[in-house]
């Protein structure tokens, strides 16, 4: 299929390039370009068709000439000057002045309900541009933010078509919704991985309470505006982008050969008084390497195709977006289709309508979510195959039930599809009257519903690896939300004051179905013809269930500025949650309020040649995170097969209580400070901004130990109970030059320093306990508890390896082996118990950092982007995560205690389901890491060869995502987030994780 499509878009585009396309005749346009202040001409001033890339750019006496179609605009560019329109109408010569500015602070940004000059925002928001988040390789937009914004940490998973777990300015929250809150084009969302990155024009992150609070409550963890391309006026713009490439595996571990493998555990066996399991460990040499069986190099295409244009009266924008991605393991493989259009309307001078609508279709080919588990445990000691055409069995080998598995068995056996189906959009009416006030209505929903089917077959592969009964699961999740938006805008400039007022109000629905069912003896012919019904009867299950929420909010906003000197701003909003209706505050207020003082613009400044613009700013303000479990405070029973009683042969079901739940239980609020400056320098080549930030989450919900003889399966509740704290600094400046008219190039640095720390808790200095997965004898990993951060490492402090039996005679661990490690008394008083565990450890970044460039010389172009995490640890628990004869990595074969002196860090062989296990500081590395996130070099073909071929652009690209990655941690890749179920208390902790993959393609992008 993917072949297919490629060669139709491949022939579709040469198709368009034969298409002769009827534009305006065109005619020589000739000027003169100077400075409005001192009337010097202006060399190396970027010249454009407005819609188009065709232009040029103004000799060293300011001069032009340019071909242009005799109704086109010109638009006038040049670094630290104020951009400018011209039409043509039919004129030969065009001079123009350009009057100096601060570019960087008079660009407009969006913002909560409405756009702002950057020099008016008195918060901390920050934009991306569409063009920069769509040149990358990454098919997620929010991926393409990593190492862009400061104060932004996004983790990756290297999982096809997966979202990006993204925190802005640190954790905010343990049990409550952790996502940040997406708003495209007014419509509220979880995630935007429906989006086409080629279908963004800009992206706004809102990072400080005071710019976050006109969305409360949600905007407890960020919030992020995106806003798609509209059509613009003028005639027909067709663009066409699209790439192929093929991913690989970064960083792969090595792990023992089957050589290697066989003396390992027969020191293992040694070591627990066990006969060798192998009699001559050489006579298997170098055996199966499973990741390379597993693996492969995975193709990656991506079709983009979109038409815009319109006329003063209405405007449209029309594309579709197809997306392939094969995952590195085998089998694997995603497809995203899309399509978008939006029209606008000018009905009226003063009534203006519209809509965007768009629908999305992911079909994907998924695999066992446990086969890097497999493939990192798997002995290498056993083949894929034998000779006969059968699988290599590890029951052969006697490996024991841990290491029971063939992960060639696992991928073939494995059958389940996702298929992801989704409508979205809105419509809007504007209506603009008495000269000053404007009222614009919405309407928005997203509708979507996703299946995943599995089919489980009738099979002997192995021993360990059969199925008597063959199962078909089918589990359908339907999401049906709305939104409803009025907003009246008041705006006004008199004398010297600017003034801006806005109140709206906000009504949602939000109601989520699932069903879950499964049928036992499924004949399978073809994947068409699996249906439940033809499964066994009496075996049939079905379990359904869903949520409803509804929301109600009313918000209003104040912008006052005087002189463009003094700056405020003002919100409040007021928000009720139905899922906080009779068990705690149903409505919540928000207030915000932010000033700012642009310095540069006082009288005292005038004469200074040092600032081009100085402007100090600070706020204050609230929001709130409403993601808490739907009826919170509804006390629910369970029931099982356990509480089933039988008396005189008839059945009675019984039920439990399965957890208390609070009486009350609030939403979190977050109250956030924010204090910055920005300044511009050199002709404002030189912009720079600074922020301090203290944001604290109040009220944060927690949990709190109760007594186990209540009878509850759980002895922990809910309650909000607990203060947390993310305070940090942020740093951001961009160097912007065009020494010349063929070059012009930029360089930007951002770096955001963050400490997360609990505050408070009601109940003093209990702890949450989490990070279980891949750790051995039930163990925890992590502790959060006031005073430390949010799931930090926890556990005993490693000193050494025990050499000889005399040394642990010695100890505090007599009960200890040779090989063992050796733990750290810390309380002195002879004994190794949980007394003596301490902190080991912090996953959550202190600093993250981005260096993005771009160069451009005549028709070439390159960019390239550094992006990196530092003051970070992760958790390995790969080492110990195993039960009887898994496989260990090369570097633990070849550090591995084995004897005596041989090695004072690494211990035996003997490290699952033993003390060894235990979380400890060995486990703990660290997590930092540096990349080069992205690399490109383009090259447009000349304007004089496009114009001959009746065509705007042609521009091929080279380019590499995660080509160079540099860390010390020892498995794929220290970018590791956490799991979904636990949440933050779970970061960081490597168990089998998906490993990040390099990307390199090859693209072409074509506009007429």
């Amino acid at each position: 299929m993917k072949r297919i499509f490629t060669r139709i878009s491949v022939l579709a585009v040469f198709c368009l390039l034969a298409i002769n396309v009827a534009f305006a005749q065109n005619i020589t346009v000739k000027g003169k370009v100077i400075d409005g202040g001192d009337k010097t001409p202006l060399p190396g001033v970027s010249i454009l068709i407005k819609g188009t890339q065709n232009g040029t750019q103004t000799d060293v006496n300011g001069n032009y000439s340019i071909s242009v179609p005799a109704n086109a605009t010109l638009v006038f560019n040049f670094v630290g000057y104020t951009a400018q329109e011209q039409a043509v109408n039919n004129q030969t010569t065009i001079n123009v002045s350009l009057a100096s500015s601060t570019q960087q602070l008079e660009q407009v940004v969006v913002v909560g309900y409405g756009t702002q000059r950057k020099i008016d925002v008195t918060g901390s928001v920050a934009s991306v541009k569409g063009e920069d988040i769509s040149k990358q390789a990454s098919v997620n937009a929010v991926s393409a933010l990593q190492g862009k914004v400061a104060g932004v940490n996004i983790t990756n998973s290297g999982t096809p078509g997966s979202t990006p777990q993204i925190t802005i300015r640190g954790t905010g929250t343990i049990y409550g919704n952790l996502g940040v809150l997406y708003v495209v084009d007014g419509v509220w969302y979880d995630d935007i991985s429906f989006l086409n990155p080629a279908d963004i024009a800009d992206m706004s992150i809102l990072k400080d309470a005071s710019s976050q609070s006109i969305y409360g409550i949600r905007a407890a963890n960020g919030v992020i505006l995106v806003t798609t391309n509209k059509g613009k006026t003028g005639n027909p713009v067709i663009n066409y982008n699209g790439s192929v490439g093929y991913k690989k595996v970064t960083n792969q571990i090595e792990m023992a050969n089957a050589t290697e493998y066989a003396t390992i555990i027969n020191e293992l066996s040694a070591s627990n008084a066990a006969p060798a399991l192998f009699a001559n460990p050489s006579s298997y040499g170098e055996g199966t390497n499973w990741y390379n069986q597993a693996f492969r190099n995975a193709l990656q295409t991506n079709h983009q195709i979109s038409i815009n244009g319109g006329t003063e009266k209405t405007t449209y924008n029309f594309s579709l977006g197809y997306t392939d991605e094969d995952g590195i393991v085998k089998t694997q493989n995603w497809k995203r289709y899309t399509a978008k259009f939006s029209n606008d309307f000018q009905v009226l001078k003063s009534l203006k309508l519209g809509y965007s609508i768009s629908g999305t279709a992911i079909n994907s080919n998924d695999i066992n979510s446990g086969i890097f588990r497999q493939l990192y445990a798997a002995g290498p000691v056993v083949p894929v195959y034998y000779a006969d055409g059968t699988y290599g069995d590890a029951n052969d080998f006697s490996l024991g039930g841990g290491n029971n598995f063939n992960p060639q068995v696992t991928l073939d056996f494995f059958n389940q599809k996702s298929k992801n189906y989704r409508i979205n959009g809105n419509v809007f009416a504007e209506l603009t009257f008495a000269k000053n006030f404007t009222f614009r209505t919405s309407a928005g929903g997203d509708f979507g519903q996703n299946e995943v089917r599995g089919y489980t077959p009738a099979y002997q592969a192995t021993q360990g690896q059969r199925n008597d009964i063959s199962k078909l699961t089918v589990n359908r999740d339907e999401n049906r939300n709305w939104i409803l938006e009025n907003t009246l805008t008041y705006k006004n400039t008199f004398g010297d004051h600017n003034l801006t007022l806005l109140a709206g109000t906000t009504a949602q629905r939000r109601k989520n179905y699932f069903i879950n069912s499964s049928a036992l003896n499924v004949p399978y012919s073809s994947d068409g013809d699996l249906y439940l019904a033809l499964g066994t009867a009496s075996n049939r299950e079905v379990i359904d269930g869903g949520s409803l929420s509804t929301y109600l909010s009313y918000f209003g906003r104040a912008n006052y500025s005087f002189k463009n000197k003094y700056l405020l701003n003002a919100t409040l909003r007021a928000d009720a949650a139905s899922q906080f209706f009779g068990g705690g505050d149903l409505w919540g207020y928000f207030p915000a309020i932010g000033a700012g003082w642009v310095i540069s613009n006082e009288d005292f400044m005038k004469d200074q040649t040092v600032f081009n613009n100085l402007k100090l700013k600070g706020s204050w303000g609230k929001v709130g995170n409403a993601g808490v479990p739907v009826n919170p405070t509804t006390l629910t029973v369970t029931q099982s097969a356990g509480y089933v009683a039988i008396f005189n042969g008839v059945a009675y079901t019984g039920a439990n209580v399965a957890s208390l739940v609070p009486s009350f239980l609030n939403w979190e609020r977050t109250t956030g400070t924010d204090i910055g400056i920005e300044a511009a320098f050199l002709k404002n080549r030189l912009n720079v901004e600074a922020n301090y930030y203290n944001k604290k989450t109040e009220q944060a919900i927690f949990e709190i130990p109760i007594l186990s003889s209540i009878g509850t399966a759980s002895s922990k509740m809910i309650g909000n109970q607990a203060d947390l704290q993310n305070r940090g600094f942020e740093f951001l400046a961009t160097w912007r030059d065009q020494p010349n008219s063929d070059f012009s190039y930029s360089i930007s640095g951002n770096i955001g320093i963050n400490n997360n720390k609990v505050l408070s808790v009601v109940t003093g200095l209990n702890p949450i306990y989490g990070g279980g997965q891949g750790i051995a004898n039930g163990a925890l990993a992590t502790r959060t508890v006031q005073g430390g951060a949010i799931g930090e490492f926890y556990g005993y402090s490693v000193a050494g390896i025990f050499q000889t039996p005399a040394e642990i005679a010695a100890s505090a661990q007599t009960g200890a082996k040779p090989g063992d490690f050796r733990y750290v008394d810390q309380n002195g008083d002879g004994v190794i118990d949980g007394k003596d565990r301490v902190v080991l450890g912090n996953p959550n970044p202190k600093y993250s950092y981005g260096v993005n460039t771009t160069f451009a010389y005549k028709g070439w172009d390159l960019s390239f982007d550094i992006q990196g995490v530092a003051g970070v640890d992760v958790y390995n628990a790969n080492i110990a995560y195993r039960f009887g004869n898994e496989n260990f990595s090369k570097d633990f074969y070849d550090n591995r205690w084995h004897g005596a002196g041989t090695s004072n860090t690494y211990p035996s062989a003997n490290v699952g389901s033993t003390t060894n296990a235990a979380p400890n500081s060995f486990y703990v590395e660290d997590g930092s890491y540096i990349r080069l996130r992205t690399v490109q070099l383009g090259y447009a073909l000349p304007a004089s060869l496009m114009s001959k071929w009746t065509m705007k652009k042609v521009r091929v690209f080279l380019d590499a995502q995660n080509a160079i990655n540099l860390f010390g941690y020892k498995g794929f890749t220290p970018e590791i987030g956490y799991d979904a179920g636990t949440g933050p208390i779970s970061r960081g902790i490597d168990a089998s994780v998906y490993p990040l993959s390099a990307i390199y393609r090859l693209g072409l992008q074509v506009q007429f």
